[in-house]
């Protein structure tokens, strides 16, 4: 990870927010949409972690959270095409 390192605080807001979304938002939608500001390389590296530690994949641009009792996610696997 380069840049800003992130506190527990941020990303778990990031996490909180990628949760509570109504829809997957892509990177930059998110990022506006945080509570508070937070440094785009700071942004990248707790998105980078979470993908790391399999709490989010990316569907195309969006992300999707898969952490433990995520609705959203049970949708979309529902709704998805078999192959």
């Amino acid at each position: 990870m380069t840049g800003h390192s992130p506190t527990l605080e941020t990303i778990l807001m990031i996490e909180k927010t990628i949760i509570e979304s109504e829809e997957h938002l892509n990177r930059r939608t998110l990022w506006k949409s945080l509570p508070r500001q937070v440094h785009y390389s700071t942004f990248k590296n707790v998105i980078e972690y979470l993908e790391a530690s399999g709490k989010i994949i990316f569907n195309d641009n969006s992300i999707v959270y898969t952490g433990v009792n995520n609705a959203k996610l049970e949708k979309l696997i529902q709704t998805s095409v078999k192959i």
